[in-house]
């Protein structure tokens, strides 16, 4: 054998060694990844204590819609299989849940005030793509006062960071390492 070809199978077999380990940990054919908790835990331990912060005085069931809103939009399937598990513990329909994703062509499964945090969440989620439009901003100003405002766009913001560290760092649906 030549050397580029035991160079070759020694990766293949560090490659597939690789695999066994993340498949026994259920996730296919993904390298493994830092674990972010342990390598930066006083960042870890901020953003934590930003979401708390951000959360509170929301009502818990908007808090879930925004962040399966925005989990959905970003494509986080950690994020979205976590909160929707945390919104069914929390008493929201089934219903409603499959109706986050199409919450514009079905209004009436949300209150005015879920429908302008969901606009926000959009805007704010996908904020390349435009901006967040005055109209999505005021829609919002009217729902809520200015701290509870505030909160919103924070939550909003750390569930789109949540969402960035569990797709970069390969966290694995169904999972929930919290």
């Amino acid at each position: 054998m030549t050397n580029e070809a035991q160079l070759s199978k020694a990766q293949t077999d560090e490659a597939d060694q690789a695999n066994e380990v993340n498949e026994a940990n259920g996730a296919v054919g993904r390298s493994p990844r830092v674990n972010f908790a342990k390598a930066a835990p006083k960042a870890f331990k901020a953003l934590i204590g930003f979401d708390a912060a951000a959360r509170e005085g929301l009502d818990p069931a908007l808090v879930e819609l925004v962040q399966i809103r925005s989990s959905q939009l970003n494509k986080c399937a950690y994020c979205l299989h976590m909160h929707t598990t945390d919104a069914r513990k929390a008493g929201e329909s089934e219903e409603r849940l499959h109706m986050v994703a199409v919450w514009q062509e079905a209004p009436h499964f949300f209150t005015p005030k879920e429908q302008a945090a969901l606009a926000l969440t959009e805007a704010v989620t996908l904020v390349a793509q435009g901006g967040v439009p005055d109209a999505v901003y005021q829609r919002a100003a009217s729902h809520f006062d200015e701290p509870e405002l505030a909160r919103l766009l924070a939550l909003i913001f750390t569930i789109n960071t949540w969402n960035r560290l569990a797709l970069s760092t390969g966290k694995v649906a169904g999972t929930d390492e919290r």
